[in-house]
């Protein structure tokens, strides 16, 4: 054998190194792959006894959305449910339609989210004496109707405070005062709105980046001690909050939203809840970063898409008044 030239043993070395870095970047798309099919397909044939965790089930925000939607899947897997919400003609309307359809018990709590510390002990109370097995953390809020700047946001004082006790202060008060039994499941719901910092979403953004590195880091904690944590972050769910968006090819119902979430319980403690999410999320990574989020290029163009989408939700509003009268 010759001796290599210099050149020969840099393209060697080179060819190595390109070999290794291909192997292993196929490796873990391979893993990404597989863990995919895994949480969001198998799980849809394989899904875990949520009456394995206890009898009751608490739901926050219960009385629409994906909190109803979570309520009721829950009752049709064999659980009975503590609605909480702040409207207790809309609890009750709730409970009776669960009870009547699926059969199961339920429970009432009217409290108002957006009050602060004090509606705790409340919930703490009317919870004693039930074998609660899942608490969804869901009830949260925006301070605006649409995407605005954060010093535009109407009643300023009163709305940051709200959002921050309705969003934040819930998770980790609920997560405190729900008697934990030695096997529990904790779902808090998130949002991919805090993936990345979102301007003209700001403090929603933020409180949902809260709700995320809470339930990440409590998974951490608890794991040991029997009691799941898991953290769901949807993408664009046809909700009130998202005023009842069309349901189409990026956008799930809020039923079946819960169906596919409820899905992935005991097949991964941090998920996007649905295969379309999760699609969505990994092509916004990539296409949409951060860093373009922030760009004056980038602002100039949620300014114009939050001017029409206003306009688009009045004319809805007008529309919807008009067939009213």
């Amino acid at each position: 054998m010759g001796v290599l030239t210099g050149w020969e043993a840099v393209s060697r070395a080179l060819y190595a190194i390109g070999l290794v870095t291909a192997l292993c970047w196929g490796l873990q798309l391979a893993r990404w792959c597989w863990g995919g099919f895994r949480v969001y397909v198998l799980s849809s044939f394989w899904k875990t006894d949520l009456r394995q965790f206890g009898q009751w089930a608490v739901v926050t925000g219960a009385t629409s959305g994906i909190g109803r939607a979570y309520a009721d899947e829950l009752a049709r897997r064999g659980l009975d449910l503590i609605l909480i919400s702040r409207s207790i003609e809309k609890l009750h309307t709730a409970a009776k339609e669960i009870e009547s359809q699926y059969g199961r018990q339920t429970h009432v709590i009217q409290v108002d989210f957006t009050k602060g510390p004090s509606i705790y002990p409340i919930i703490a109370e009317k919870l004693q004496g039930l074998e609660i097995g899942i608490l969804v953390n869901n009830v949260g809020m925006n301070y605006a109707g649409m995407l605005v700047y954060f010093l535009d946001v109407p009643d300023p004082e009163k709305s940051i405070t709200d959002v921050i006790n309705c969003n934040m202060l819930s998770v980790a008060q609920c997560f405190k005062v729900v008697p934990h039994r030695h096997k529990g499941l904790i779902i808090n719901i998130s949002s991919e709105a805090g993936s990345q910092p979102q301007p003209m979403l700001a403090l929603y953004s933020a409180t949902k980046v809260f709700v995320t590195y809470l339930s990440r880091s409590l998974t951490a904690e608890y794991r040991m001690q029997g009691i799941t944590v898991q953290c769901v972050t949807p993408c664009v769910v046809s909700t009130n909050m998202t005023h009842n968006v069309e349901v189409g090819p990026l956008v799930k119902s809020a039923s079946a939203f819960a169906y596919e979430a409820l899905n992935t319980v005991g097949y991964s403690n941090y998920t996007s809840g649905c295969l379309l999410h999760a699609l969505q999320h990994i092509a916004l990574c990539i296409f949409f970063p951060g860093w373009l989020r922030l760009s004056t290029f980038c602002m100039r163009y949620t300014e114009k898409f939050a001017q029409s989408w206003r306009q688009e939700i009045e004319a809805m509003m007008a529309r919807s008044a008009k067939k009213a009268d």
